[in-house]
C-alpha cells in the first residue's frame, strides 16, 4: 500500500496571468447594425470614434476582434457587458 503524495498546483490567481491574459473577442452577427457596434465600443471601454470604428470594420470584414484584454476576471466582466449590451461575444486566453 503507498502513501497519496501531494502535488504542488498552481494557485488560482496564477493561472492566466500577464504572461497569458485573458481576450474579449466580439464576433460578426446578422443583428446589430455597424453603428451600433461602434456605439457599444465606445460606451463600454470609452474608446474614441476612431479606435471603436477600427474595431467594428475588423468585426465586419474579417468575423471577430480582439477589443479587451486582461485578468480572467475583467474580461468576463466586459463579455458580460457587452452580452447586456446584445453583441456576441467571447473570451479566450492568449495563447
Amino acid at each position: 500500500m503507498t502513501t497519496p503524495v501531494e502535488h504542488e498546483r498552481p494557485e488560482v490567481s496564477e493561472v492566466g496571468s500577464e504572461d497569458n491574459p485573458w481576450l474579449t473577442v466580439v464576433w460578426n452577427d446578422p443583428v446589430n447594425l455597424m453603428s451600433y457596434v461602434t456605439y457599444v465600443l465606445q460606451k463600454i471601454f470609452g474608446y474614441s470614434r476612431e479606435k471603436a470604428t477600427k474595431l467594428m470594420l475588423d468585426v465586419h470584414h474579417k468575423g471577430r476582434a480582439i477589443v479587451s484584454s486582461g485578468s480572467k476576471e475583467k474580461v468576463e466582466s466586459d463579455v458580460a457587458k457587452l452580452h447586456a449590451a446584445g453583441l456576441w461575444a467571447t473570451m479566450q486566453q492568449k495563447s
